[in-house]
């Protein structure tokens, strides 16, 4: 494919940047207090996750951790390794906005180094399946298994911000390694082949590059820049603006 300038995103086509503060704004009208966040210390990696204290009114607050708050502004966001636990999550999170208003769109937030191919791949075919338009959104970081959910959104609503790095290559035997007869062992080589196919057909199958180049940048480790995916088909632009007005999730 040849290079070429970096088509244009415009507004009406860029996901929501700041719901929640939008959000807020709406849910007060005019004469509530802006919603407060605070942090609540967690015994795990994550340390601490903000909490948001909205007024409904009154004395009446409403407690979310951020992640409910986003979703309840219907994003979405992948910032861990993929794994089976966050796969259950992502897939859960999907069918529910998904069931609770099939036409309005769901926002994916992108920044994870991948993970188990099987655990995205539960990703992948739950954003097939869900009739609700999908837009993508890469955010430092989309490697691995974490570019074919990037490139896994509707033509035309995949994005990248301008820093970030998108990487691709085939899958990978995790651990320390096999261990057993040679048996066992050619069995897992050819499934491990067989899944280095399905992912280079998908990658294909999105981005209109030829099987055989697909094939040829997956065998190693292929790093791109936001401007590179563009030109690859992993995405459809690249959000520049720094703020982006959006319409509160309420209406």
């Amino acid at each position: 494919m040849q290079a070429g300038s970096i088509p244009a995103v415009s507004q009406a086509n860029l996901p929501n940047a700041a719901p929640a503060r939008h959000a807020a704004e709406g849910a007060r009208g005019g004469g509530l207090p802006p919603p407060r966040v605070v942090s609540r210390k967690l015994p795990s990696r994550l340390a601490y996750i903000p909490t948001v204290v909205e007024n409904e009114g009154g004395n009446r607050e409403r407690t979310f951790d951020i992640y409910s708050r986003l979703l309840k502004d219907r994003i979405i966001l992948i910032g861990r390794p993929i794994d089976d636990v966050v796969a259950n999550l992502v897939v859960a999170q999907l069918m529910y906005l998904a069931a609770d208003d099939p036409g309005k769109e769901i926002q994916i937030y992108v920044n994870s180094p991948g993970g188990a191919v099987t655990a995205g791949l539960a990703i992948y075919d739950t954003m097939q399946y869900v009739q609700s338009p999908i837009s993508t959104v890469c955010i430092g970081r989309a490697a691995s298994f974490g570019t074919v959910v990037l490139m896994a959104g509707a033509k035309g609503k995949r994005f990248s911000l301008p820093s970030s790095n998108i990487h691709m290559h085939q899958p990978l035997i995790g651990g320390k390694g096999l261990q057993g007869q040679a048996s066992d062992l050619d069995i897992h080589a050819r499934e491990i082949i067989r899944i280095r196919g399905v992912l280079n057909e998908l990658i294909a199958k999105h981005t209109g590059q030829p099987l055989e180049r697909v094939e040829r940048d997956t065998d190693r480790d292929f790093f791109l820049t936001p401007q590179e995916a563009v030109e690859y088909g992993l995405i459809d632009g690249i959000i520049e603006q720094t703020r982006v007005p959006v319409l509160a999730a309420s209406k």
